[in-house]
């Protein structure tokens, strides 16, 4: 009986002795993390490619109509160079987020926004980019670039944007 008592407290401390131990560094280190507004314009994973190349090379915005999710000429000219890019840097993936101005509901915009992130996914994929390297997300009419009250200032705010993320890709 003393012997089981034995083994027992003796499995009982190696158990909280492993316990103590420290935890293991994390396996994926966030690029993101303590950047000024969260934005990444580093190196992207090694490869000598830059958000800021894919801003400055394909550009990241493309603009819509008042209410609508179709791509105009001058946003198709864009999604071709966004995808071209993308396929000659195939480590990376995408995130396509899709904007609205500020009239109309919350509903309706968040509605408008995702159709608008889905019109660039399928042209982006039309154009040879893999299906999986491309996510989308809806703002809506949460996150204008400004505040506003003109035409102007609301076709600004009808967008959609395309951010790259390093080492996500096929």
């Amino acid at each position: 009986m003393v012997r089981f008592r034995l083994i027992g407290a003796a499995a009982l401390l190696g158990a909280l002795g492993a316990c103590a131990q420290p935890a293991p560094a994390p396996l994926v280190v966030d690029p993101y993390a303590g950047r000024p507004g969260g934005a990444f314009t580093g190196d992207l994973a090694g490869l000598g490619a830059t958000a800021e190349d894919f801003r400055n090379t394909a550009g990241d915005t493309v603009l819509f109509s008042q209410d609508q999710s179709s791509l105009g000429a001058e946003a198709r000219a864009t999604l071709v160079r966004q995808a071209d890019w993308l396929k000659r840097n195939g480590n990376f993936a995408s995130v396509v987020e899709g904007h609205s101005d500020e009239q109309g509901t919350r509903e309706y915009n968040l509605a408008l926004g995702a159709r608008r992130a889905g019109a660039v996914q399928e042209y982006l994929i039309s154009q040879g980019v893999e299906a999986g390297r491309i996510t989308t997300r809806t703002m809506g009419k949460e996150r204008p670039l400004e505040v506003c009250s003109t035409p102007e200032c609301y076709d600004r705010n009808r967008r959609a944007v395309t951010i790259v993320q390093p080492g996500l890709g096929v």
